[in-house]
């Protein structure tokens, strides 16, 4: 639970501090592929745990891409009917998709042979429906924050607009999420898993009680990320999507702001196009665009600093392995839990140029301060972060949904 284990000390995996209490029969599914990157880790990571404590039942995904786990065991929906609508836009179309998964593993567990489910915000309505309806614990993992983002909002007082489409529209209607379907998940779900302190507080503030929610931060490979040479002359880089969600334009006002002497910036990720006005504006000769990288640790080798201004996010993947790259980061609290104000890096609030400027400069300034936030970037994710510490959070998660349905 947050309360227990948000920035204690995690445990690492051992029989000694394994849960006394895990499912027999674990059914999983998620709107993604099993092994990649970004949650297709997570999920990977997920039934690896599952797998090597012998009660994972079936996994329940878009597509399998790793070799570990029997194929056996996951049931991959790569080939599925919901192609024929692929020509709607994204929303309505992945909408779909979504549903399409939720049928299917709703109909998973009316076989009654699984004892625990797990999925994903979004993904699962009509199986956490069936699995109250059956008496089986659930476990609902939150990619990002509280639907409302911390905001308490009220039921509308009149009837949705779209039920009043013509009737060749509102099939279409029919795909999309709507806010209720999140909100009646988090409702039936056993546990809720988030990923931050930040994330918790959204569901805190909507009422939401500490023993419903479990603390389960990301992990990363500290064999894959390490630190490299620190380049001559200071490099900063930003990993991510280029959208305005992350706060690159903040940082490219920033860093055009600073004009610093023998300084670099690199942005390494996909450019969208929201981001392209300030790229013309901001983008100085100082500032390289790298674009989408398959391996960033060879750019985050090679750096001085990470900044990653986010304005909202579940818990960043790339703070992770900027940390062990050993990388100190300037970064904000809605980024999630990798970073200690002034001891990994330097926290601002989200959308401040100005302090995201100063705290640039200040690092630019202090190399013998950059030196010691490398070392203790690289300590933090190996004593805490690493894909053992996920695993073993997640078994306990499973231990207290099990305790709390028995």
């Amino acid at each position: 639970m947050v309360g227990d284990t948000l920035n204690a000390p995690p445990r690492r995996a051992s029989s000694a501090t394994l849960p006394h209490q895990l499912p027999k029969n674990l059914l999983y599914s998620i709107f993604a592929r099993i092994g990649g990157s970004g949650l297709d880790t997570d999920a990977f990571e997920t039934l690896r745990a599952s797998s090597r404590g012998g009660f994972l039942g079936k996994a329940v995904a878009y597509d399998n891409r790793q070799r570990e786990i029997p194929a056996a065991q996951i049931e991959s929906l790569r080939w599925h009917p919901v192609r024929l609508l692929s020509f709607l836009e994204s929303p309505y179309y992945y909408g779909a998709k979504k549903k399409y998964l939720d049928w299917i593993v709703s109909r998973h567990l009316e076989t009654g042979r699984y004892d625990l489910f797990h999925s994903w915000s979004g993904d699962c309505l009509l199986s956490l429906r069936t699995a109250h309806r059956m008496g089986i614990p659930s476990v609902l993992e939150i990619p990002t924050w509280h639907r409302d983002r911390g905001k308490i909002k009220r039921s509308p007082q009149v009837a949705p607009a779209r039920l009043e489409l013509p009737l060749r529209k509102r099939w279409k209607e029919r795909l999309l999420l709507q806010r209720d379907r999140f909100l009646e998940e988090y409702d039936l779900a056993s546990l809720i898993l988030v990923l931050s302190e930040r994330a918790a507080e959204t569901f805190r503030v909507q009422g939401f009680p500490e023993e419903k929610l479990f603390y389960l931060p990301r992990g990363v490979d500290v064999e894959r990320f390490t630190p490299g040479e620190r380049p001559a002359h200071f490099r900063a880089v930003f990993s991510g999507a280029l959208i305005e969600r992350k706060g690159v334009h903040h940082l490219l006002e920033a860093w055009a702001r600073l004009d610093l002497k023998d300084a670099e910036l690199w942005l390494l990720g996909s450019v969208h196009k929201e981001m392209k006005p300030y790229l013309e504006k901001f983008a100085g000769p100082s500032v390289k665009i790298i674009g989408f990288a398959k391996a960033p640790e060879t750019y985050l080798r090679q750096s001085t600093i990470h900044v990653f201004p986010s304005q909202c996010e579940g818990s960043a993947k790339v703070t992770y392995e900027a940390a062990a790259c050993g990388l100190p980061q300037i970064t904000t609290r809605e980024a999630g839990d990798v970073v200690e104000d002034g001891v990994q890096g330097i926290i601002v609030p989200p959308g401040d140029v100005d302090a995201i400027a100063a705290a640039i400069q200040h690092l630019y300034d202090h190399p013998e301060i950059v030196a010691r936030m490398s070392l203790a970037a690289r300590e933090r994710v190996v004593n805490h972060f690493t894909w053992d510490h996920f695993r073993a959070r997640l078994l306990e998660a499973y231990s207290v949904a099990m305790q709390r349905s028995s």
